[in-house]
């Protein structure tokens, strides 16, 4: 088994954690996640503590279990605390807005472009340039911040674009004569 998969997942007293032989559902103060479970892994409750089991002896049962309980740790912190992205507009005239479930960027094309946020995600604009994006569920929340980045990667000579807060963007330099 995994060292990851070893690991015991700590369950606060107020998520609700209900498990059946296909899927598991993990209910807390801000929502409720579902996934379906492989059936490489067991998971096992020993009191406030959740266990991932592999029910054979495969390396993909064992690859498995490590990545079914991080999903899980996931889970949990997501219907407890949630996940954010902050995300930086670089450049001159970069501008974003929210609107309810739409996003309206501003970067340097001959049209504004709007980004409609899915169900479950919401989105702040911290000021002109800085944009939060919230949810419970970490891989959608990853997401959208990838999509809204696509729009303008950050190039390499300026770095101007959208970026994440924590990313660095190492600066080319220019070509000489």
């Amino acid at each position: 088994m995994s060292r990851v998969g070893k690991n015991p997942i700590p369950v606060p007293a107020n998520v609700e954690v209900t498990l059946s032989a296909s899927a598991v559902s993990v209910t807390g103060p801000l929502g409720t996640l579902q996934h379906t479970l492989n059936s490489d892994v067991s998971i096992e409750r020993d009191g406030d503590n959740l266990l991932v089991k592999v029910t054979n002896a495969s390396k993909q049962a064992n690859a498995m279990s490590g990545t079914m309980r991080a999903l899980l740790a996931n889970m949990v912190h997501g219907v407890t605390k949630g996940f954010e992205k902050k995300l930086l507009l670089v450049g001159v005239g970069y501008r974003a807005q929210a609107a309810g479930e739409m996003l309206n960027l501003t970067l340097g094309f001959s049209h504004p472009v709007a980004h409609r946020m899915p169900e479950g995600i919401k989105v702040e604009t911290l000021s002109q340039t800085e944009i939060l994006i919230k949810g419970i569920n970490k891989q959608q929340v990853g997401q959208v911040a990838a999509e809204v980045r696509a729009y303008r990667k950050p190039e390499p000579y300026k770095g101007k674009g959208v970026r994440y807060a924590d990313e660095v963007i190492v600066i080319k330099e220019t070509k000489k004569k």
